[in-house]
């Protein structure tokens, strides 16, 4: 079965959350192309400094994608990703490196493109991501090491598969806005994340390619993270 592959895209974890259980923040409203202009900021030069509230920001599922891909025979990068993930930020602009972030993935809302019938349950089975014995995947972040105004190394601890171990991910911001009611009543950041992970640290063993080998499924799970969090209510952030 070389194809089954899905990689333990687990990962990362970006910025995922442990905040199942919080209410949901409501979308922003759609705005008339002719009041966008008049009410929308614009950060040129995004940095967590320039619009960014501080607080804590929940994850915006509705502006929300994980995407991981891995070696498939040496022939393509087989990709899928995670429909249900949640997460959980906490910023402070003036102190970028203070900032702490936690999250959660469902193994089992795994997605890949036109699976073979039976294909997505032997996936979520005891070979690969064994869902019914760890139906959780988390990450708390340790660290946050700024690189620029705009971007920082992520480091925290990923447990998947009932191993704990570091994994360290690139993250940019994007931009932020405090919110500007009725609009969009809350604030708002956006950001993009990625980097790669070994599944076989975490106990995923099976279909790795043979020493000096393509045939099979690779090591390395590659993942990126797109994602907006919705922050404190803009009478808040004043």
């Amino acid at each position: 079965m070389p194809a089954r592959l899905l990689p333990t895209l687990i990962l990362a974890a970006f910025c995922i959350s442990a905040c199942a259980n919080a209410p949901e923040t409501p979308a922003p409203q759609p705005l008339a192309a002719d009041t966008v202009t008049a009410v929308a900021p614009v950060f040129p030069d995004p940095s967590l400094a320039n619009g960014a509230a501080a607080g804590v920001y929940r994850l915006d599922k509705s502006h929300a994608s994980l995407v991981f891909a891995a070696d498939h025979l040496g022939f393509s990068n087989y990709v899928g990703q995670f429909t249900r993930f949640d997460a959980t930020l906490t910023i402070d602009p003036a102190a970028p490196e203070t900032a702490t972030l936690t999250a959660t993935i469902d193994p089992t809302s795994l997605t890949i493109p036109a699976p073979p019938e039976g294909f997505l349950d032997a996936l979520l089975g005891p070979d690969w991501f064994n869902s019914a014995a760890f139906p959780e995947i988390t990450f708390v972040s340790t660290a946050i090491r700024q690189t620029s105004p705009a971007e920082a190394d992520v480091t925290g601890n990923l447990t998947f598969l009932g191993a704990t171990l570091p994994v360290t991910f690139s993250a940019r911001f994007n931009g932020a806005y405090p919110g500007f009611p009725p609009y969009d009543p809350n604030a708002r950041a956006g950001f993009h994340a990625s980097g790669s992970l070994s599944r076989s640290a975490f106990g995923m063993t099976y279909g790795l390619p043979p020493e000096g080998s393509t045939m099979g499924v690779g090591d390395e799970v590659k993942f990126w993270i797109d994602a907006e969090f919705t922050g404190p209510p803009a009478e808040e952030t004043t």
